[in-house]
């Protein structure tokens, strides 16, 4: 199993379930737009990464949701520096995960 591919599948798929989630419960969009704020005030280094994020988020939702899933460069380099951390339980996380695992699992 390619380790790299795993992790990107997982990033995407822990993505959509937060996509999905945009419209019904818009205190996750409003949560990760302050933790970008906080981002541009306090980290010289990931700015880059920080003013990209905030351009994304200040766009509707379904611009928001599109590019959670995105599979272009940018996207999957931003999704290493995400602002939805903590937007699901560590259980959904982890049945994304074990999922996505068993997806990409070769079959014997």
């Amino acid at each position: 199993m390619d380790l790299h591919r795993l992790a990107e599948e997982r990033s995407i798929a822990y993505h959509g379930a937060i996509a999905e989630r945009l419209g019904a419960q818009p205190e996750i969009l409003d949560n990760a737009r302050r933790r970008v704020e906080g981002w541009l005030a306090s980290r010289e280094g990931q700015r880059f990464y920080a003013r990209k994020w905030a351009e994304i988020l200040a766009a509707d939702v379904a611009t928001v949701a599109a590019f959670l899933v995105d599979r272009s460069e940018l996207a999957i380099e931003l999704r290493q520096s995400s602002p939805f951390a903590g937007a699901l339980s560590p259980q959904e996380r982890w049945k994304i995960w074990r999922e996505t695992r068993d997806r990409l699992a070769p079959t014997p």
